[in-house]
């Protein structure tokens, strides 16, 4: 075996072990989002917002952590929101987003009819967080999502791959390391920049027609870079750098889609641009 291949295997368990120790305690249940408030299958979406909400987390997340504030945000706001779990690995609890892209997508696919049947809605409109701001893409171009979503926002997202400050750029160095990476946690491997599975998602264009896609990035983005990758081209496309609307904003990866109150009216915005209102410093207090 080749001695980058017995340093990485620990490292990536080591990795995946920290994950599931900084996840906190309200992850116990993180199976399923709680029923009262969001995933409430009983919700039928209101004449001014005719689509249900489904929130699709990121790498080392579940659908209850990612979105304790964000839910609540949307349903205060009148929308129906649902969460799901997907990519998980056998043996890993609580962090999940970890498995094979394309599968975790058919998991999408899946859980998308599941809310389209219990609301009676013709579309729902998506919103992701880092590897949930990419992944529904193979959704909508490849599984029929593009027939059942409205609008889809992506948080962070890693729409071109990530070089994690150009660490992933060392790769091709150390012979085998993709290959240890790719079977520990092959939905690691598909966000590096250059992958196969990136490849084939971005071949023929970034967007598909007949969806409106949002994109809400900040400058000071550590997981995802360069930051400028998270951008997508299209006709139907509005890229947001949250700075250009708030200088003073410093929120990094995380604190985009978790916390981050300026970052949301900017989702609120894409989700019913017929009553946008303009986003500042002071939409933070909103």
């Amino acid at each position: 075996m080749l001695p980058w291949k017995r340093l990485l295997r620990p490292l990536t368990a080591l990795l995946l072990t920290a994950a599931v120790a900084a996840v906190p305690a309200t992850a116990a249940h993180a199976a399923s989002a709680p029923d009262s408030g969001w995933n409430d299958y009983s919700c039928r979406p209101s004449a001014a917002h005719p689509h249900p909400v489904v929130l699709v987390h990121g790498t080392f997340a579940n659908s209850t952590d990612n979105w304790l504030t964000l839910a609540p945000y949307l349903e205060a706001r009148g929308y129906c929101v649902f969460s799901l779990d997907y990519g998980q690995l056998p043996g890993v609890p609580l962090v999940y987003g970890l498995g094979p892209i394309d599968k975790s997508a058919e998991q999408l696919q899946v859980y998308v009819d599941k809310v389209l049947a219990a609301t009676g809605a013709a579309k729902a409109d998506l919103v992701g967080h880092s590897q949930g701001g990419m992944m529904p893409r193979y959704y909508l171009k490849f599984l029929g999502g593009a027939a059942k979503v409205n609008t889809f926002v992506g948080i962070a997202p890693d729409n071109h791959g990530t070089t994690l400050d150009g660490l992933t750029e060392l790769l091709p160095y150390f012979p085998g390391a993709e290959d240890v990476i790719s079977s520990a946690a092959p939905g690691l491997a598909d966000q590096v920049a250059g992958s196969a599975f990136l490849a084939k998602l971005n071949a023929g264009g970034d967007t598909v027609p007949g969806v409106h896609y949002t994109v809400i990035a900040t400058k000071y983005d550590e997981v995802v870079t360069p930051y400028t990758s998270q951008f997508l081209s299209g006709s139907d496309v509005h890229n947001v750098l949250i700075q250009n609307l708030c200088s003073v904003d410093l929120s990094e990866h995380a604190l985009l889609g978790l916390t981050d109150r300026i970052a949301f009216h900017e989702v609120a915005n894409a989700l019913d641009p017929a009553h946008a209102t303009a986003t500042n410093c002071l939409s933070a207090l909103s």
